[in-house]
């Protein structure tokens, strides 16, 4: 694999972890919504807020953008969408049912939110490892003719290092946006109390994540992912007001969305600081004594999937509280912060959004 090769899964990895670290995929609950609602013109759809497509109002679709491509994930099906350098869209397409709804044992509230978070870091790995498979295939092509094909080895070589660009992204994620904040709080003795050490280490932690982002955004590469972001919204959003799924229908909408995960970054800085600061302290009463770094990390970092069973709950919650103004103020922030998680995509990338959110509402 040459270096060419791995910096263009490292945006996508970059891209991946971005998406996931405030919401992971995108879900949106389908309901009755105007076009104008929607971000559309106000006479888009003639006022009518009827679904063409025939989705049902407690339907769900999400998606992530991958490498030159969108996966879009239905309550029946995941589909991915991946256009090759001859501007060929290349679609997968595999009947999913959450394991919540195979298992009734596991659609606990909380605890079905904290499984969901795992599936669907999954889900979108697999996607983005499938769009990065045809990219590379695709590269090699071009440089050693059409007929050429990847032999055993050289898939399993391949295979291994794109597993180590995952472990080594995923460390330094976890170092950067996890572990660093709590050493830098801790050790600059902003914070004796276990409040006020959270509130300062919850600081620190968006600061980099703003910046880590703010830096992201301006690679050329990156932004063609954030595109495919775009393209994402877009496309539901023509889906939700009931628009024929067309390149032009799909065009006019904007691609900000209050229900895709980024909308709920201050909802879960807010429920961080809590849950953290909670823990601490019961973890100080245990102990007797306040808690050292490392029991702070350990304690923080096992109650992620708590944290994030809580967020999935909300973010389904505000779907049918969307209008309240409440849910519209805690989304606001995270809405700013889609000026620089999406661009504007271009109509080839709108083609292969819909072409994905089209197969992903196929009939079993």
């Amino acid at each position: 694999m040459t270096f060419s090769k791995m910096k263009k899964y490292l945006v996508g990895m970059g891209c991946f972890i971005l998406q996931h670290m405030i919401g992971g995929i995108c879900v949106f609950p389908l309901g009755n919504r105007s076009c104008s609602d929607a971000g559309g013109d106000t006479g888009a759809c003639g006022g009518s807020s009827k679904k063409s497509s025939g989705g049902s109002d407690d339907q769900s679709v999400g998606g992530q953008a991958v490498i030159e491509g969108v996966m879009m994930r239905s309550p029946r099906r995941i589909a991915t969408a991946v256009r090759k350098p001859d501007r060929e869209i290349v679609t997968k397409n595999d009947p999913y049912v959450a394991l919540s709804k195979r298992h009734k044992l596991l659609n606990i509230p909380v605890f079905r939110g904290a499984l969901s978070f795992f599936e669907m870091l999954f889900i979108g790995l697999k996607a983005l490892n499938l769009s990065a498979d045809i990219a590379l295939e695709e590269a090699e092509k071009e440089e050693k003719g059409p007929d050429w094909q990847r032999t055993r080895g050289e898939r399993i070589k391949d295979g291994l290092i794109l597993a180590g660009i995952i472990v080594l992204a995923f460390g330094l994620a976890i170092g950067l946006f996890f572990a660093l904040p709590l050493f830098l709080t801790e050790v600059t003795g902003l914070s004796k109390h276990a409040l006020s050490f959270n509130v300062v280490a919850g600081i620190i932690r968006v600061s980099f994540f703003l910046a880590y982002l703010w830096g992201i955004s301006q690679w050329q590469e990156i932004k063609r992912i954030l595109a495919y972001h775009g393209a994402e919204h877009k496309s539901i959003y023509a889906f939700e007001s009931g628009e024929e799924l067309t390149v032009e229908n799909v065009r006019k909408y904007s691609t900000h969305h209050p229900r895709c995960g980024t909308s709920f970054l201050l909802i879960v800085v807010i429920l961080a600081i809590l849950l953290f600061a909670v823990a601490d302290t019961i973890v100080e009463i245990y102990l007797g004594h306040r808690p050292a770094l490392w029991q702070r990390f350990i304690t923080h970092f096992s109650l992620l999937p708590l944290l994030g069973g809580i967020a999935n709950e909300l973010l389904k919650l505000s779907g049918k509280k969307r209008d309240h103004r409440y849910v519209r103020w805690l989304t606001a922030p995270g809405l700013w912060l889609q000026t620089m998680t999406t661009q504007e995509p271009d109509d080839a990338q709108l083609e292969v959004a819909l072409v994905a959110l089209n197969s992903a509402l196929e009939e079993t």
